[in-house]
């Protein structure tokens, strides 16, 4: 984990600091910074972080529109950091790609955390695993877990990672029922962190990319007072 690469992006360099401190007393030696918007799109494409803490009041550009930019090449997990607290503006972070929330003031070893258990997850999902199936295959679209590809109608369609980790466990579990907190437990990993509104925005988002007519879904269904799950038809 030491070796991951971090990009924090806040106009703020106080919390920069305190970010930097600490992930650095974790064992984290690979921080790139920036101050604005377009020094992380730069930074990004020179570095390849594997996670991007990313401030939505940045001073050139809002980070929703910094996160819509990156998403052109990147999927690695992106954590927004802002003062602002609104449930729309959380669903507008995670409509843009984004994976995770966190607001201002925050303890940064809540935030170190964080990172940590999206990096853990990541490696956990993308890891060779000869005993694992590696390809998930619903006829309309397809699920390939070594190369992280998800294949609609032979099209390969770019898939931010927690998305692609949420529809990976529902194609792992077929035909399954899971809650929403079911689902925020075993994708994001944190129990306390989670809320309904996380996991319907990533549903929201798997449909548009995999049914037919999202608001008819086929494959990823709601199943009413219960939860959600991918049905595999035989």
């Amino acid at each position: 984990m030491s070796d991951a690469r971090i990009l924090l992006v806040d106009d703020e360099n106080s919390i920069i600091d305190i970010l930097r401190i600490v992930l650095q007393k974790e064992g984290f030696r690979y921080i790139y910074t920036a101050n604005d918007g377009n020094s992380a799109i730069h930074l990004c494409r020179q570095y390849s972080p594997h996670l991007i803490v990313l401030d939505v009041m940045l001073p050139d550009m809002e980070g929703f529109e910094v996160c819509r930019a990156l998403r052109n090449f990147t999927d690695v997990p992106i954590l927004f950091l802002t003062a602002r607290n609104a449930d729309l503006d959380k669903l507008v972070g995670f409509s843009m790609g984004g994976d995770d929330y966190i607001t201002k003031p925050f303890n940064p070893l809540e935030v170190v955390a964080r990172i940590k258990a999206q990096l853990r997850r990541l490696r956990r999902e993308f890891a060779p695993n000869v005993k694992e199936k590696n390809v998930y295959d619903f006829g309309r679209f397809r699920l390939q877990l070594d190369s992280a590809q998800l294949i609609v109608e032979g099209k390969e369609i770019p898939c931010p990672a927690m998305e692609f980790k949420l529809l990976a466990y529902l194609c792992k579990h077929p035909n399954q029922i899971f809650s929403k907190q079911q689902l925020y437990e075993h994708v994001w990993g944190e129990e306390s962190l989670g809320d309904d509104n996380t996991v319907m925005v990533h549903i929201r988002r798997i449909r548009e990319k995999i049914e037919v007519n999202p608001s008819r879904p086929q494959y990823l269904i709601t199943v009413r007072g219960l939860g959600y799950k991918m049905v595999l038809n035989k």
